[in-house]
């Protein structure tokens, strides 16, 4: 089951984000998926917002590969995997510390993980579909996401 959502501007892609925050819980992976400007970063900004981390906070770690926002409840793992050219990269940096601990991962650039993609996470597609609208197509790969993802109200 996927979920389809059409935004047109920033603010609808925030919009996305903070509805799919409501589900997220410890140990949640979301794997952003999408070419360069596509929205990853605005839709993790949102995706923060809904876990009460001030939007402003919210910058893609291109230099750092992560970035970490302490929440209320749980914090935030921010990957941006632009410049891993090889998945050992990741490891040298203990990925799996942050993506199988107690917070939420959101992945930019997330088929860079090759072979080191989880099996079970949150999968976000984007497409450009004009200058201003992207097409987010929301699938999850594991049971209880499968559930989050029926639950999607913006």
């Amino acid at each position: 089951m996927s979920f389809k959502y059409l935004s047109e501007s920033t603010k609808k892609t925030e919009q996305l984000g903070k509805a799919l925050a409501k589900g997220l819980k410890p140990g949640d992976i979301v794997c952003l998926f999408g070419d360069l400007g596509s929205g990853k970063t605005v839709l993790t900004k949102g995706i923060a917002q809904g876990l009460k981390i001030k939007k402003a906070a919210v910058h893609s770690p291109t230099f750092t590969l992560m970035n970490v926002y302490p929440a209320p409840k749980v914090p935030v793992y921010h990957f941006d995997l632009y410049r891993i050219e090889k998945p050992k990269e990741i490891q040298a940096i203990g990925y799996e510390d942050f993506f199988y601990g107690g917070g939420i991962s959101v992945v930019e650039w997330a088929e860079r993980l090759g072979r080191l993609l989880p099996k079970v996470y949150l999968s976000v597609e984007i497409h450009h579909k004009a200058e201003n609208e992207r097409v987010f197509v929301i699938t999850a790969k594991g049971k209880r996401l499968k559930e989050l993802v029926k639950k999607i109200k913006i």
